[in-house]
C-alpha cells in the first residue's frame, strides 16, 4: 500500500496561485453577463434631514440612462425582515448619514450611469447633526449587550474598594480614531434575478449567511436565493455581510429586469463601508508592590448611528487577560448622526488591547518591574471572567520565547536613554488575544468512479489561504494525495457554513470537511473500498458535535515586540523590527499562516502611526476618503519582521486541532509600538496614530526634563547608553 505524504502541517504553495496571477480567477465584477445594465448611487449631501424631492428628469433625458430610482419608485424590501436598518435602502426619505443612498441611475454603461447620478437633483429638508464622538455627551447609555453577546457592563469583586485600597495605581486615558477597512478589491456585485431566483456574484465573505439575510430582506425563499464568491480581494470584516451596494444591486436589477452590476470606487468605499468606530478608553489598573494585579477598570465610550445599536466588544479581552479578583468593565455608546459602525478585523479586541496593553506598561515602570515579567506574574491558572479552564493558554511561552529572540534580557528599561546617532532607540511588548471561534458547517464529500474525490463547502476566501488549508485537510483525511482532489467553496449552494471572520473559518469548516471526508470512507469500506456505478457522497454537520464539546475557555494568544527609532532632530518614526510569537492551536499550512501573520502586524504597525479617519463636523463626512489622505502602511515600512508560530496540540476545539490566527497577529501590535515608542522617548503617547506631530511634542517634552535635569545642583549630562 502506498504512503502518502501528510498534507496538514506542509507549507504548500496556494493551490490557487496560477488562477490568480495569470488572470483565470474570477472576482465578483468579472463574470460574464448578457444585457447587463450599471447602477450607480446618488448620495447625500447632508448628514440628517429628510429628502423632499428627487428630479429625474435630467439624468432621464441622457442617453443610455434607464431609470432614476429613489424613495418613491424603488421595488419594496419585506419590511419585517430582522436584519440591520440600513440595508433598507431606498425605502424611506429619512436621511440618517452624510453619504447616504437617497437614489440611484440605472444606465446602459458605466459612464452613463455616473453622468446621470451627477444630474439628478435632490433637495432636502435639513436637520441639526452631530457626528463627533465627546466622552462627556449626555446620550451616552450603556450597551444592552456587545457584539460578542456580553452585557455592556461586567463587573466581579468589589472594583471600587479594590481601586481605593490598591497600593500601586495608574489611570489613563487611550484613544483611538475611526478606522477604514480598505480591501485591495472593492465592494462589488452583480445582481440577476430570474423570475423569482436572486443570484449575487459578490465580494462576499460569507455566502450561505448572505444568502440567509437577502432571502429575509427580499421575502423569498432561501433556496431562491444564490451567492457567488469564488474569489475575494480582501475584506477585513467588511464584507461579512451584505452592505447598501450589494441590496442596491438586487433592487435596480429587480426593477430593469436585467442583469446589473456595482463597484464602488475607492471614494465611496469610505462612505458607505462601515469602519471601525473611534474609542474613548480609561483604564485603571491596581495593584500590590510585587505586581500582582488587585483590580482592573476598563471603561470604552464609542459610538453608534441612529439606526443600529452596534457595540463593538472593546472590553472583552480585559476581563480574562489577567488574574485580578475584583474587575469591572462598560461600553457606553452615544446615538450619532453617522454611518453605522461594524466589524473590522479583530473586532473590539484590536483598540481594547491597546489600551489595556499600554496601560499594562504603565504599571511595570510605576513598579519598576520589568513589563514581560509583570504579564508573567499574572498569568491566570483559569479563566478570571468565567472560571473555566483554558482548552490551551500559552501566553507566556510566547512572552518568553519572544524575549530570547529579540534580546530582551540586555534591554536597559530606562526610558529615552539609547541613542545611535540621532535616533533615539527603543522597544516595547505587548500581549496578543483573540477568542476560538467555531461555529456550526457542513460540507459533502464525493468518491467519483474515476477514482477522485470532490468536497464541496459553502466558505470563502478571502486570499488568506482557505482554499489550500481545506485542501490539505480533506486530503489527509481522505489519505490521498492532493492530485486527486477537487474542492468546491465560495457558493451559498454549497451548503450551511459561516462566514470568513472571528478568525472561525478554517476551524469551522474544516471540522466539517474532515468529518465528511471521513465518513465517505467508512461509507466506502461497505462497498469493498469501490466506488459502486455513479459515485457515492456523504453529507457531514457538524451541529451536535460542537453543542458536546467540553466546557472550556477557548482562546489564542501571542507575543508582540517592536523595535522603534525617533528622530531627535525631525520627530520622524521608524519601526525597525517587530517579532511576533504566536501560539494558536496546529498551524495546518506555515506558509500561508506565516503570510497571515506578517499581513496583520503590518496592520498594526499601520493602525499605530498612520491610520485615521479625519472627522468633518460641519458636513458630518470624513475630510481624508481616498488613499491620498487615508494613510496605509506598507511591507516596506519596517524592514524586518518576524513571525514564529509556537508548537500547540489543542484538540479539545476541533478533531484537526486548527485555530483563527488572521485576527490574533493584529491585536497588541500597536501596543508594542506604542511601548517602544515611550521607551524611545520617555513619553508616553495614548491617542492613535502616533504621528509626527505628537512625537516632536514628546521631543520637547525630554529635551524640557533634560535641561532640568541639568539645572539641578549636582546633575551631569543623563549618560547615553546603547544596549
Amino acid at each position: 500500500m502506498t504512503t502518502v505524504e501528510q498534507s496538514i502541517g506542509a507549507p504548500m504553495t496556494r493551490v490557487d496561485g496560477l488562477d490568480k496571477v495569470t488572470g483565470a480567477a474570477r472576482y465578483a465584477y468579472e463574470f460574464p453577463t448578457q444585457d447587463v445594465g450599471y447602477v450607480w448611487p446618488v448620495q447625500a449631501t447632508v448628514a440628517r434631514g429628510r429628502v423632499t424631492e428627487v428630479d429625474p428628469a435630467p439624468a432621464l433625458a441622457l442617453p443610455g440612462v434607464l431609470t432614476v430610482l429613489d424613495h418613491t419608485n424603488a421595488p419594496r424590501l419585506n419590511a419585517e425582515a430582522e436584519v440591520s436598518a440600513d440595508l433598507f435602502v431606498l425605502q424611506s426619505p429619512r436621511v440618517a448619514y452624510h453619504g447616504q443612498i437617497v437614489a440611484a441611475v440605472v444606465a446602459t454603461s458605466l459612464e452613463a450611469a455616473r453622468e446621470g447620478a451627477a444630474a439628478v437633483r435632490v433637495r432636502y429638508e435639513r436637520e441639526p447633526h452631530d457626528v463627533v464622538l465627546r466622552a462627556d455627551d449626555e446620550r451616552l447609555e450603556i450597551a444592552e449587550t456587545v457584539t460578542d453577546g456580553s452585557p455592556g457592563l461586567v463587573e466581579r469583586g468589589d472594583a471600587d474598594a479594590a481601586w481605593a485600597a490598591a497600593p500601586v495605581r495608574v489611570d489613563g486615558t487611550y484613544t483611538t480614531p475611526v478606522e477604514h477597512p480598505s480591501p485591495m478589491e472593492p465592494h462589488a456585485t452583480i445582481a440577476v434575478w430570474d423570475e423569482d431566483r436572486l443570484t449575487l456574484f459578490n465580494s462576499d465573505q460569507g455566502p450561505y449567511m448572505s444568502a440567509q439575510l437577502l432571502s429575509a430582506l427580499f421575502g423569498i425563499e432561501l433556496s431562491a436565493v444564490e451567492v457567488v464568491a469564488e474569489y475575494i480581494g480582501g475584506g477585513f470584516g467588511s464584507k461579512g455581510i451584505p452592505r447598501s451596494p450589494t441590496v442596491l444591486a438586487a433592487l435596480a436589477a429587480r426593477d430593469v429586469g436585467r442583469p446589473v452590476k456595482i463597484a464602488l470606487t475607492r471614494q465611496q468605499m469610505f462612505q458607505l463601508v462601515p469602519y471601525r468606530s473611534p474609542t474613548i478608553q480609561r483604564v485603571r489598573l491596581g495593584a500590590e508592590r510585587d505586581g500582582r494585579l488587585t483590580v482592573i477598570q476598563h471603561e470604552s465610550v464609542q459610538q453608534r448611528s441612529t439606526l443600529v445599536p452596534f457595540a463593538d466588544q472593546t472590553v472583552s479581552s480585559t476581563r480574562m487577560m489577567y488574574a485580578a479578583p475584583s474587575a469591572r468593565t462598560t461600553v457606553r455608546v452615544a446615538p450619532l448622526d453617522v454611518m453605522t459602525p461594524a466589524w473590522f478585523r479583530a473586532p473590539g479586541h484590536t483598540p481594547g488591547m491597546f489600551a489595556l496593553e499600554s496601560a499594562v506598561d504603565e504599571l511595570a515602570e510605576a513598579l519598576g518591574m520589568d513589563p514581560i515579567e509583570l504579564r508573567i506574574r499574572n498569568e491566570p491558572e483559569l479563566d478570571p471572567e468565567s472560571g473555566k479552564p483554558f482548552s490551551s493558554r500559552n501566553l507566556v511561552a510566547c512572552l518568553r520565547e519572544g524575549a530570547a529572540r529579540f534580546d530582551w534580557e540586555h534591554r536597559d528599561p530606562t526610558p529615552g536613554i539609547r541613542r545611535e546617532g540621532r535616533w533615539l532607540v527603543g522597544t516595547g511588548v505587548a500581549a496578543s488575544h483573540h477568542p476560538d471561534y467555531t461555529f456550526p458547517s457542513s460540507a459533502v464529500a464525493r468518491a467519483e468512479e474515476d477514482g477522485t474525490y470532490r468536497v464541496r463547502i459553502g466558505a470563502a476566501d478571502l486570499g488568506t489561504g482557505a482554499r489550500t488549508a481545506l485542501t490539505q485537510v480533506a486530503a489527509d483525511a481522505l489519505g490521498i494525495p492532493l492530485s486527486r482532489l477537487r474542492l468546491e467553496i465560495g457558493r451559498a449552494s454549497l451548503g450551511m457554513a459561516p462566514f470568513a471572520g472571528g478568525s472561525l473559518g478554517t476551524a469551522s469548516w474544516g471540522w466539517a470537511v474532515d468529518k465528511a471526508c471521513r465518513a465517505l470512507l467508512k461509507e466506502l469500506d461497505g462497498y469493498a473500498g469501490v466506488v459502486p456505478d455513479g459515485g457515492l457522497e456523504v453529507v457531514a454537520d457538524t451541529t451536535e458535535d460542537i453543542g458536546r464539546r467540553a466546557d472550556l475557555s477557548r482562546h489564542t494568544f501571542g507575543a508582540q515586540f517592536a523595535q522603534v527609532r525617533v528622530d531627535s532632530d525631525t520627530g520622524e518614526i521608524r519601526v525597525d523590527r517587530m517579532l511576533g510569537v504566536f501560539a494558536a492551536g496546529r498551524i495546518v499550512n506555515p506558509r500561508t499562516a506565516r503570510s497571515q501573520f506578517l499581513g496583520a502586524m503590518t496592520m498594526g504597525l499601520s493602525m499605530a502611526l498612520l491610520e485615521i479617519g479625519e472627522v468633518d463636523p460641519v458636513f458630518g463626512d470624513f475630510a481624508n476618503h481616498d488613499f491620498a489622505g487615508y494613510h496605509i502602511a506598507a511591507h516596506a515600512d519596517v524592514p524586518r519582521l518576524d513571525v514564529v508560530c509556537l508548537e500547540e496540540s489543542d484538540n479539545t476545539s476541533n478533531p484537526v486541532g486548527a485555530k483563527g490566527i488572521g485576527e490574533l497577529g493584529l491585536v497588541g501590535a500597536a501596543a508594542a509600538i506604542g511601548n517602544a515608542f515611550h521607551h524611545a522617548t520617555g513619553e508616553r503617547v495614548r491617542d492613535l496614530p502616533i504621528r509626527i506631530e505628537r512625537s516632536r511634542e514628546a521631543l520637547k517634552a525630554l529635551k524640557a526634563a533634560r535641561s532640568a535635569e541639568k539645572r539641578r545642583p549636582g546633575a551631569g549630562e543623563p549618560e547615553s547608553r546603547v544596549g
